[in-house]
This record gives C-alpha cells, sequence and structure tokens, in this order.
C-alpha cells in the first residue's frame, strides 16, 4: 500500500467543480470523483457547511482528506465528501456565511483578499494506491473517527464498479426497488446499505462463498446487478406465496436461507397458515420470529421458549436437595439449569410442576437428543 501525504489548493480543487445528476459531482480539474457509487448523499446542515468554510477564512487546520488512486488522473474520494462539498459549495455562491458586523456574505461578497486567503488555503490530502485488500485495510483505519462508514460502505468503496452501482440502485436508496417490494421483510436502512448488505450475505452463503468481499470481487465487473436482483424478487415471491399472511414478526427473518433450503417443496400454504396461527397464540414461546423457521425444519432449536423464574428454580433445587436426576451427582444451585420434565413438544408448561433442576452438562445432553 503506497500513501503520499500531498498539499493541494481550495483554489486546485473547486477548479472544474461539476455537480450533475447524471455526469456525478467532480472536482479538481474534473480528476476527482467527489461523490463515487459507494459514498452517502450529502448530509452536512447549514450551520456545518458555514464551519468548514469559516474555519478556513479564520487560517484553522482542517481535518486531513483521503483519495483513492484510480490512475494517474482520476482519483476517487474515500474521506472528506461532505468538507469538500461544503467548499465547492460555497465557492459556487450555494450558500452564505454570517458575518457579525457585515451580515450574510456569500463567496462574491468577500474582499478581493478575503477570496486569495480561501482559494490559497493549503489542504492535506492522503493518496492510497494499493490492492483491494489494502485499501479495505487502510479504510478501516482512518474510519474510527467523525460519522463512520458503515463495513458495507467500506465493501462498496473497495469494489466499485458497474456492479456496485446497479446494486445500489436496487437496494441502497430511499423508496428502492427492494424498499417498496420487501420493507416489512428487511431489516435496517436502505440508505445506509442494509439491504444491500443482507442480499449479499445471502447470495454469497448460496454460492459457498465464505465472505461478502470475496462475492463482491469476483462479481465487481460485471455490467449490471440484474442475476441478484432475480435472485432477491424470487425469495420475495416465495414469502409472500407461502406466507400469505402478513405479520410485524417476518421482519428480519433470513429469508436467504429458507428460500435456498425450503423453495423446491410443495407445502400446503393453508395448513401452514394454520399452524403459525396457533403457534402465535401460544405464551410459551417467547421468539414468534422462529416461528416460521420452525414450521419448516420442525427443529425446536427455531423457537426460544419461557424459561423458569428464581422462585421456580429454588423451590426445584430444594425438592431434589441438590440432586440431579439424570446423573445423581450433587451440585450447587448455579451449577444446574432448569428444564422441563414434560418438554413443551408434548404438551409441557413453564410452571413450577413441571421444572426440575439438571446439571448443565445432563442439561446439554438432553437438549441434544
Amino acid at each position: 500500500m503506497t500513501i503520499d501525504r500531498k498539499t493541494i489548493t481550495v483554489r486546485d480543487l473547486v477548479n472544474g467543480y461539476d455537480n450533475d445528476v447524471d455526469r456525478g459531482v467532480h472536482g479538481y480539474g474534473g480528476k476527482l470523483d467527489i461523490r463515487p457509487p459507494y459514498q452517502r448523499e450529502f448530509r452536512y446542515d447549514l450551520k456545518q457547511k458555514q464551519a468548514v468554510v469559516n474555519t478556513i477564512l479564520k487560517g484553522f487546520p482542517l481535518n486531513i482528506m483521503y483519495w483513492s488512486v484510480v490512475n494517474e488522473n482520476e482519483f476517487e474520494m474515500i474521506d472528506g465528501q461532505q468538507r469538500t462539498l461544503s467548499i465547492c459549495e460555497f465557492y459556487n455562491h450555494d450558500f452564505n456565511i454570517v458575518d457579525k458586523e457585515r451580515g450574510k456574505l456569500y463567496y462574491q461578497s468577500l474582499t478581493a483578499d478575503e477570496k486569495e486567503e480561501f482559494l490559497n488555503y493549503e489542504l492535506t490530502v492522503y493518496f492510497c494506491t494499493g490492492t483491494d485488500k489494502e485499501k479495505l485495510d487502510w479504510f478501516r483505519v482512518i474510519n474510527i473517527a467523525g460519522e463512520r462508514l458503515l463495513d458495507q460502505e467500506l465493501l462498496n468503496a473497495i469494489h466499485v464498479g458497474p456492479f456496485v452501482s446497479d446494486a445500489r440502485r436496487y437496494f441502497s436508496k430511499d423508496n428502492c426497488p427492494a424498499y417498496k417490494i420487501a420493507s416489512d421483510l428487511l431489516s435496517g436502512v436502505a440508505r445506509e446499505q442494509a439491504y444491500l448488505e443482507t442480499v449479499l450475505k445471502w447470495v454469497s452463503r448460496r454460492d459457498g462463498v465464505d465472505d461478502i468481499g470475496d462475492y463482491m470481487s469476483q462479481h465487481k465487473d460485471d455490467p449490471n446487478a440484474n442475476k441478484l436482483w432475480e435472485y432477491f424478487s424470487a425469495i420475495v415471491t416465495w414469502v409472500r406465496s407461502t406466507f400469505p399472511v402478513n405479520r410485524k414478526e417476518m421482519k428480519g427473518i433470513d429469508w436467504g436461507l429458507l428460500y435456498d433450503l425450503y423453495h423446491e417443496k410443495t407445502i400446503d400454504t393453508v395448513a401452514l397458515e394454520k399452524r403459525i396461527h396457533d403457534l402465535m397464540e401460544d405464551d410459551e414461546i417467547m421468539k414468534k420470529s422462529g416461528i416460521y423457521s420452525y414450521v419448516l425444519s420442525n427443529d425446536l432449536r427455531d423457537l426460544s421458549f419461557r424459561t423458569f423464574d428464581k422462585k421456580q428454580k429454588r423451590e426445584a433445587y430444594e425438592r431434589q436437595n441438590g440432586i440431579c436426576p439424570h446423573c445423581g451427582k450433587l451440585y450447587e444451585l448455579d451449577e444446574m439449569e432448569g428444564d422441563h420434565i414434560t418438554p413443551w413438544a408434548e404438551g409441557g408448561i413453564t410452571s413450577a410442576d413441571n421444572c426440575q433442576m439438571l446439571c448443565k452438562e445432563c442439561n446439554r445432553r438432553k437438549g441434544c437428543k
């Protein structure tokens, strides 16, 4: 990894500044992509932008910026987007600062000397060149303060290309296609890359790829993300047809895993819904979202049940005189765990008369059966 520390002037930065819906946002003579596809939308409010400009006009130091070197005449903004846009927008007369004596001041309202001081102000920039892995490690090092990028945003930065750009169109914008068809199934916020991260985890697992980053590296030069969208759409279609009754517990479930395991099976959806309805009304089940996995897998480990309270466990311990009924050994109370004598699957409930205390080893052994 090569990291070159250089200084550039504000004059250099604002040269050729262009903010266009189609062309994107560029500066530094058109060589700097200020808002590459992985970057967040601009978030500074007016006071924050004014603070950046006042810092420069007062000659105070501004935080270091980080650019990624694409080639000799092409760079991408890694860190410093919001400060850069504040500088360029002020120069472009998009907002004003407030002076106690002179009132509101736009760039054109500054004196000639103030304009020169502004344009000649030196910015410190680290130019980063290296492999994808080296860049990712470096991004994580610098991403420890301020408004931190999330892991998926860092991966987007590393694996930028047509695949990521198109995937973000589907999964990473407010009111994006994924939000429109599955906001009730997905956790997190689309613009913070939560949707994209989720579907990438699903497709990576399906394809036997251990790491999202590896999957993105393999597909970064794909011309689009159509296959990813097709897979996601198929999952959503299967969920809607298999579980036609929408419930809040459906949000955030690993639907990709359930689809991969069960979408080829013929399922009686009417009987399935009846079973889900009954389980939802069962007070013994604490983790209701686990019901959706359970009705397909019949694996009790997909469910979480009510636990015995301290009083119930103490009563059972005293009743047993501290003896584990399975191994016959004596234990202290904190060395034992509450267990259902009659399991939930056989109609047992979490009540004092259905509680027994097992040593931890016996309880684990019983749970594995």
